[in-house]
């Protein structure tokens, strides 16, 4: 199967299950696999921003890794999320993790020492001369600090023959439009947004890397396979169903948004890893509703 085969569709930005005491519950974690892929969606993204990934350290991460390829033994494509701010650091996880049910890496732009257009270029050009799989880069600006310029995208897209797609997340359709014309033919554009995922699959988008989707895999999946087959009525039935629930999970920040909905459901408990919380009791209430009007 082709890159572009595995990574049509949408793929989930997985959330990963704690207990009280801060330790992976791993139980639960089995129990989301088994709902993901029920959910029939293309892909899973491990470690990416919605798995916490920011406080799973060291062997830790090797574990979840580990963990997810085990429990998913090959049914659907999986991802790695390695990114980092220090470039050495990122080459060392390059070296040290054990990805070899793995069929790509999702690396995020350096963040906070907000580097210039340069030093992103020559970040992604040390990571494309060493890895391990092939990668999808990741422009977040929203959390990062620092947009990764369509220039700087399409040079990367070019130049760095191991980087296959972008996940592109800043949600500025003047800089989509230009990545969508000038990109190689073979090189992917994911969107990050799910809010504007139909737009950007319109545009030549091939999918999405979804946080709504681990609370609702089916149901947006269904709704990027529509847009793909150029489906558009369909899809538009499905994607105004849920952008007032995708805008819930972000309203107070995530992955506590989406982790309310599937402790709601009985997914997983309503633990995190400081500084993230669980969001307030009010926003709770509007989810319950929300949940509720989704079933009708």
């Amino acid at each position: 199967m082709s890159l572009r085969e595995k990574f049509t569709g949408t793929g989930i930005a997985i959330v990963t299950p704690f207990h009280e005491d801060g330790k992976i519950d791993w139980a639960s974690f089995g129990q989301l696999i088994e709902f993901w892929i029920k959910g029939e969606v293309e892909y899973l993204v491990v470690l990416g921003t919605t798995g916490e990934s920011a406080t799973v350290h060291g062997d830790e991460k090797q574990e979840v890794f580990s963990f997810v390829a085990g429990q998913v033994a090959g049914r659907v494509p999986l991802v790695a999320g390695i990114g980092g701010n220090d470039t050495h650091e990122v080459l060392d996880g390059f070296k040290k993790f054990d990805l070899k049910s793995y069929d790509a890496i999702l690396s995020v732009s350096p963040y906070y020492n907000k580097p210039n257009q340069e030093g992103i270029f020559q970040h992604y050009k040390a990571l494309d001369a060493a890895t391990p799989l092939p990668i999808i880069m990741y422009n977040v600006p929203g959390r990062t600090g620092m947009n990764v310029t369509a220039d700087t995208q399409l040079r990367i897209a070019h130049e760095c023959k191991s980087i296959f797609a972008t996940k592109e997340a800043s949600g500025n359709f003047d800089q989509i439009n230009q990545i969508l014309k000038y990109k190689p033919a073979d090189f992917m554009v994911i969107s990050g947004d799910d809010p504007i995922t139909l737009p950007m699959i319109a545009l030549g988008a091939e999918g999405v890397i979804s946080v709504v989707a681990n609370a609702y895999p089916f149901e947006f999946s269904e709704m990027v396979r529509l847009c793909l087959k150029g489906d558009y009525d369909k899809a538009k039935l499905l994607h105004f169903k849920y952008t007032d629930i995708i805008a819930s999970m972000f309203a107070e920040g995530s992955p506590s948004g989406v982790k309310a909905y599937l402790i709601e459901m009985g997914l997983c408990k309503n633990t995190f890893r400081l500084p993230v919380v669980a969001v307030s009791d009010k926003h709770l209430g509007k989810i319950k509703e929300l949940m509720k009007q989704a079933e009708d």
